[in-house]
């Protein structure tokens, strides 16, 4: 079958992609972004690429008419906290628009379990989305799921910095909400189980793992898996707003996807409904069984995407290209050069920069100015690197954006994500001389920013010259 994945350099798009593929799919990928879409050169070889941002006006003939399945996995939740539900109705509308122009047959929506008639904003706003589909000239499935357990997932990694951070912890009354989880794995059966499945058509369905549970017994639980022990006192007078920031302090979650995640933790999500389960024959994972499949994926360097990866997750809305172009005029620059004896093992160093691997020199230096800049609002250090030794266009990377990843020409271009009076960028390439050039430049934002580069020149001295010979690793 010819199938549409939107949202194909998401979370779950990402996970999706590639079994669709060892099902002998034909899969189009549509991304606002095709620079963003971090997947290998083999896979990307194999699959159609379209750009499409379903906020803008329509374009006629975008997709291809013979589409028979699409999957709608977009939604809006972590970039903003006042009109994402706004922006999903439109996202929803402008798709069943497109959806005209082709003769698709069954459309695959993964919303979220709605339990109460007073539904969170983020819940509210899915709901709003399944009845806007129901309108589109094609059959809906709709696949309701609550809490989404696996390596790189917001919820898992948010569980995960809660319980390795803090073994003792003082948490808001929403810990004692019921909520039902289910493992990756387990999604992607039942997102791929349903495909031309005429009993799924114009109907909607919970998925979910087979405990309910609270935040409170999924947190103890965690620590269990894991191997230790772990201590929770709940207090009535955390607001949501305390709730928000004590979540985007601890984890590495972003601010706007706290809030909105507090306001939906308030709701109970409990599945209604095991038809699906009989329908497809399918026996979902427990939580901890969830937990351990997804540690096996982390420890074995596997792990195949993450919400931290998601533009949302730092400063960037869309569009990379427009960066790649360091400025030459206007700019403060820092450039050292040295040359390496072995250029593999530089390029290797320079593909594992980051996350657990470090910068090289003074990662405590590292670890204050991503301190400094998570307490001012920016992204800090938490969200790490998705990949040990792989880096693609797009990624995150600590609180660095990847503009550009050329291997083949022994190039990394970042842009800086935290916050700053200017914009800056940190470039590293060995040419054919074997000389690493390390360049970061800086394009300062009035006198506010020239003071702030020559407050930290010394620093950078140290900084960024340790850098380059930890990278270089001349022995």
């Amino acid at each position: 079958m010819k199938i549409l994945l939107t949202g194909a350099n998401g979370y779950i798009g990402m996970r999706l992609l590639p079994i669709l593929l060892e099902l002998g799919h034909t899969v189009i990928c549509m991304v606002r972004d095709e620079s963003r879409l971090s997947i290998d050169k083999d896979i990307r070889k194999k699959v159609e690429i379209i750009e499409v941002d379903l906020l803008e006006n329509i374009t006629p003939n975008k997709f291809p008419k013979d589409i028979d399945i699409a999957y709608f996995l977009i939604h809006s939740m972590s970039s903003s906290t006042d009109d994402f539900d706004k922006k999903e109705a439109i996202t929803a509308e402008n798709f069943n628009a497109y959806m005209l122009q082709t003769n698709v047959q069954q459309v695959i929506y993964l919303s979220g379990i709605v339990n109460d008639e007073k539904l969170s904003k983020h819940l509210s706003s899915r709901k709003n989305v399944e009845d806007i589909l129901y309108q589109g000239n094609f059959k809906l499935t709709v696949l309701r799921a609550g809490i989404i357990v696996g390596s790189g997932s917001s919820s898992f990694e948010i569980i995960r910095d809660l319980c390795e951070k803090l073994p003792f912890m003082i948490t808001p009354k929403w810990v004692l909400t019921r909520t039902q989880p289910i493992g990756i794995r387990d999604v992607l059966s039942f997102l791929t189980g349903v495909i031309g499945n005429k009993k799924t058509y114009d109907d909607s369905f919970d998925i979910a793992g087979p405990n309910i549970l609270t935040y409170k017994e999924m947190l103890h639980q965690y620590a269990e898996a894991r191997g230790f022990k772990n201590w929770i006192v709940t207090v009535p007078i955390m607001t949501p707003k305390l709730s928000s920031y004590w979540l985007y302090f601890v984890t590495s979650t972003s601010y706007k996807l706290a809030i909105n995640l507090v306001d939906s933790m308030k709701m109970e999500v409990v599945a209604k409904d095991k038809r699906l389960e009989e329908i497809l024959n399918i026996k979902p994972h427990s939580y901890k069984e969830a937990i351990d499949k997804a540690f096996i994926k982390i420890e074995q360097n596997l792990v195949i995407s993450s919400w931290k990866d998601s533009m949302v997750s730092g400063r960037f809305k869309k569009n990379l290209e427009k960066y790649i172009q360091v400025p030459k005029y206007g700019v403060l620059t820092d450039i050292k050069t040295i040359k390496v004896t072995n250029p593999d093992v530089a390029l290797e160093n320079i593909w594992k920069i980051g996350g657990d691997n470090g910068w090289y020199y003074a990662n405590w230096l590292w670890k204050i100015r991503g301190f400094l800049d998570k307490i001012s609002g920016g992204v800090g250090l938490r969200r790490g690197r998705t990949h040990s030794n792989k880096i693609y266009t797009g990624d995150a990377l600590d609180f660095w954006r990847v503009l550009l990843a050329d291997k083949k020409n022994k190039r990394l271009l970042l842009f800086a994500e935290m916050r700053l009076p200017g914009e800056a960028w940190l470039e590293f390439k060995i040419d054919d001389k074997n000389i690493l050039h390390q360049t970061a430049t800086f394009r300062p934002r009035g006198l506010r920013g020239r003071l702030y580069w020559y407050s930290v020149l010394p620093f950078h001295y140290f900084i960024f010259g340790g850098m380059l010979r930890g990278i270089a690793n001349n022995k």
